[in-house]
């Protein structure tokens, strides 16, 4: 073989994936047929559960430090401020939930500081460079390159978007519609004379549901603009003097645009792959489920992807690499679902359409019922997102369970007394030695429902694989 896995597509999704299966040492080549990385801010909410698996991959410092907290919106209608609406309802971290709320970083920032931390694996993306063809046996995929090179990896991951070459050659169905009735103009501009304290909604007092969104991106002189187009405007013009125009008729001429980094106009191609796998050869991302920009779901739940197929594959167990499909397939359906009742709030003019609530976060994403996920009773589950807690070690020194958590490798807790394979989890009150930890505050415990003690063994993506 000349590598254990082929990923196309260097987007969130593929970087995430490689990141995954470099940190464990798997061979990995990851390429992409653009010949320069991507300028823009497209996806730039990452949700809760998003910076979470950022915190085991060793970006999330750099990923807090080039972004920004969600930001209030001002509501200009007829030229004036009329109020402000927070897009999250405001909640306080919890031991159990350090990162309740999103953060919100262009797509493009997110993209370098993943390429930056694949590159301290070795691994560096291969621009320029197209799958042109592949073909899979019992033992490989033998894939052909735009650079003419033929290539013999043990799987091939398709993360190559919407119009996937890997899915169409797969000739795996994309499930779902198009809605040719709706548009929305979306893109990058500067915004001379707006607040960056703020994301911004301008509208007309008449019909205040419809108008144009502008919202800061951290770290660029950028703001990301929407607005949904009526029916008369499907073919609406996306040049920077249209878009300053679409403005001036809502705000009074106050605010001038420049320097358009890229825009268009979207339509809702919300769309589920029917398979997520063939033989030796996945579909992740944008190439197995296409998102409304509605709720910031997309970007979110590719990087889902490519964390939860990476380990699997590392591994190389066929019971952890055929759970893959069920578990990501269902998570993605309902995360279409959310999406799209958004989007439809969008259109109805639902004054709610501006506000996100703890569905949008992916902090409830659970594998029970799956594959690997035996039956189990009680709050917390099999298949369950294993919660953060506070613990001291045997100086007093704090740490926390994702810091025990963090890496390529499955962990195993011990709630009491008993033999620890791994961590052994004490109440407050205990004296910590060798691999004991006591529990800070009870919050271990109290999270884990293990007050009568017990053994939980972790996965490595941070979802708890077994209760005893």
């Amino acid at each position: 073989m000349d590598t254990r896995v082929l990923i196309a597509g260097a987007g969130p999704t593929g970087l995430t994936l490689a990141i995954e299966l470099a940190r464990r040492d798997v061979a990995v080549r990851i390429f992409d047929k653009a010949e320069t990385y991507f300028v823009g801010s497209r996806g730039d909410g990452l949700q809760p559960r998003t910076l979470e698996i950022f915190e085991d991959l060793g970006v999330l410092d750099a990923v807090l430090a080039a972004g920004a907290a969600p930001v209030p919106m001002k509501i200009h209608l007829g030229g004036e401020v009329v109020g402000e609406r927070m897009m999250f309802d405001p909640v306080e971290p919890t031991p159990a939930k350090p990162y309740p709320t999103g953060w919100f970083l262009g797509q493009s920032q997110t993209e370098g500081i993943l390429r930056d931390r694949l590159a301290e694996f070795g691994v560096h993306v291969e621009l320029s460079t197209a799958l042109t063809g592949f073909e899979q046996d019992a033992d490989g995929v033998t894939a052909t390159l735009s650079t003419g090179e033929t290539v013999r990896a043990e799987y091939l991951a398709g993360a190559d978007g919407g119009k996937s070459f890997v899915r169409k050659t797969l000739g795996i169905a994309f499930e779902g519609s198009t809605d040719e009735s709706i548009r929305m103009l979306l893109g990058d501009v500067h915004a001379e004379g707006l607040d960056r304290a703020y994301g911004h909604w301008f509208a007309t007092p008449e019909d205040p549901m419809s108008g144009m969104m502008f919202s800061p991106l951290p770290g660029t002189p950028w703001f990301q603009f929407g607005a949904p187009l009526g029916d008369g405007e499907l073919d609406a013009e996306t040049a920077l003097p249209a878009v300053q125009a679409r403005l001036d008729a809502l705000s009074g001429g106050t605010v001038k645009l420049s320097d358009l980094a890229w825009s268009t106009v979207w339509r809702p191609n919300v769309r589920l792959a029917a398979r997520f796998r063939d033989g030796r050869v996945f579909l992740a991302g944008d190439a197995a489920h296409v998102h409304p920009p509605t709720g910031g779901q997309g970007l979110n739940t590719g990087v889902g992807d490519g964390y939860n197929l990476g380990w699997k594959l590392a591994d190389g167990a066929p019971e952890l690499i055929d759970s893959y499909e069920p578990e990501r397939r269902t998570n993605a359906a309902r995360v279409l679902g959310i999406s799209t009742e958004l989007m439809q709030k969008y259109v109805d003019g639902d004054e709610d359409a501006h506000r996100r609530g703890e569905d949008f976060h992916q902090l409830d994403i659970s594998y029970r019922g799956g594959p690997l996920s035996p039956a189990g009773t009680g709050a917390l589950r099999p298949g369950d997102r294993a919660p953060d807690a506070p613990l001291l070690d045997a100086n007093g020194k704090r740490v926390r369970l994702f810091e025990l958590f963090r890496g390529p490798h499955a962990t195993s807790l011990t709630f009491g007394d008993g033999p620890a394979e791994g961590y052994r989890i004490l109440p407050a009150g205990s004296v910590a030695t060798g691999t004991d930890l006591v529990d800070d505050g009870g919050h271990a415990y109290a999270a884990y429902e293990a007050e009568g003690g017990r053994q939980v063994l972790i996965r490595p993506d941070g979802y708890v694989w077994s209760i005893a």
